[in-house]
């Protein structure tokens, strides 16, 4: 800690937000991580009101030879801040719909629901991440893969700006027109660049589509994998699909159908004629016969119905990566390490069907690692936070080998996790991608102010 009371009393009285120093009563509160084992203890956290806070604080730090972290909503933090300046910029919650040029404009603080939720009065929508409950600002800076992913690609795709407080504590618009290697760097490129503090992101027609999931037994898992498998070989662009072997705990909170019990979930969006998504997923829908849950029309607003992931803070472990391709030998040895026979303490172990539109980058070129893939496959572990040091690092290690041929050589950084694992930082982007976004991190952060992947940033 290198800053003065005098300094710290001329940043607390400068700025709207809070402001507090390690050992505050609200330091613990406005630094909560979506990730309960993960506790920020930073020098000092500035709860910017407005863009202008963001600024002051920046200015602060870099005065002080003081590092800057970030955090918005709380999700994707592995690492603990225990040093600097921590941002939280929460409470940017500016949103506005502009229905005649079907752009939105969401400050850093929002989560997807609430973008749902405003675009849907318009019957437009945004092309968002599988949770509602994850910031926008965060999932963008990575790529962003949801659930109608194959028929509209990135959701970065689809960013026209963003304002940024960089370095030197300025705000610059970064788009194709304006500071345009910066935009590029921030379509994927994640962090280090300076703090986002809002985006502007177009917004597509969309009112409805054929989707939702189905849950199926255990003894149905071998069959629904594979029937997925096939479908997944031939599906259109139209149709974005997942499947997901889950080991529901034994809780009320679970649909009786599904409480204490091994399942496999499969989840269809199909941008189109209804009565063609449901032909097109009949021979997935009807491989077994179905325990719970529902395919059919469903308003674009419920969208992150199809995953309806749980958003309760908790432990988190999870390992993710890209595949090249599954196929039905590929089916066999993911049954062989995450059947329903396995006593594996992963408590999920998730497959999505990229490509089509996410094969394609947009024309003037962006960051997102990922698009020679053609599926991601991310395995979250149980909340015991006694597995996390060996037990859950040495199974993760354990099924990547085993399913190696399959396992594409790059990655995506929103589905890497934690960038501590060895090789997973440099494995988010192709080499040449890697190099160029160290180049523009250099041009705008000379100083290191930044530091990534060494801290958390925005998510």
């Amino acid at each position: 800690m290198t800053f003065t009371d005098e300094s710290f009393a001329e940043l607390a009285g400068g700025v709207s937000g809070v402001v507090f120093r390690r050992g505050d009563a609200g330091v613990a509160d406005e630094t909560a991580a979506q990730n309960v084992l993960v506790k920020h203890d930073p020098d000092v956290v500035v709860g910017a009101a407005d863009e202008q806070d963001v600024a002051a604080a920046v200015r602060f730090a870099r005065s002080n030879d003081l590092a800057v972290h970030v955090l918005a909503t709380g999700h994707g933090a592995y690492v603990p801040v225990t040093d600097g300046v921590l941002i939280t910029t929460s409470r940017l919650s500016a949103l506005a719909i502009d229905p005649e040029r079907r752009v939105a404009h969401i400050g850093a603080g929002n989560h997807w629901s609430s973008v749902v939720a405003a675009a849907a009065e318009h019957a437009l929508a945004p092309i968002t991440g599988a949770s509602g409950h994850v910031g926008v600002v965060g999932y963008l800076l990575g790529g962003g893969l949801g659930p109608l992913a194959r028929t509209y690609g990135f959701s970065s795709d689809y960013v026209r700006s963003f304002e940024v407080v960089t370095a030197d504590g300025e705000v610059l618009r970064a788009s194709a027109d304006e500071n345009a290697d910066l935009f590029w760097a921030l379509r994927g490129g994640k962090g280090g660049f300076g703090v986002v503090t809002s985006v502007h992101l177009a917004l597509v027609d969309l009112e409805s589509f054929y989707g939702g999931s189905l849950f199926y037994d255990a003894e149905s898992i071998p069959a629904v994998l594979g029937a997925w498998a096939d479908f997944t070989a031939t599906a259109p662009e139209r149709a974005t699909s997942s499947v997901a072997v889950i080991r529901f705990p034994p809780f009320d909170v679970v649909p009786e159908p599904l409480r204490g019990k091994t399942a496999i979930t499969a989840r269809i969006a199909y941008i189109g004629d209804p009565a063609e998504g449901e032909r097109l997923f009949a021979p997935v829908q009807d491989a077994a016969p179905a325990i719970f849950g529902h395919v059919g029309v469903m308003p674009a607003s419920e969208v992150s119905m199809i995953h309806n992931d749980p958003t309760d803070p908790s432990p988190v472990f999870d390992r993710g990566m890209l595949l090249d391709t599954v196929d039905h030998d590929f089916v066999a040895a993911f049954l062989e390490v995450l059947g329903p026979e396995q006593q594996v303490p992963i408590v999920a172990a998730e497959l999505r069907h990229i490509g089509g539109a996410t094969a394609r980058d947009v024309p003037e070129g962006s960051a997102v690692g990922g698009r020679s893939a053609g599926y991601t496959f991310i395995m979250i572990g149980a909340p015991d936070p006694s597995l996390f040091g060996t037990v859950l690092p040495q199974i993760a290690d354990g099924v990547t080998a085993h399913l190696a041929r399959w396992v594409s050589t790059e990655n995506n950084v929103n589905f890497a996790g934690d960038l501590s694992v060895p090789g997973s930082y440099e494995a988010s982007w192709p080499a040449a991608t890697f190099d160029r976004l160290a180049s523009v991190r250099e041009a705008y952060d000379p100083t290191h102010l930044f530091p990534y992947p060494d801290a958390p940033t925005a998510s």
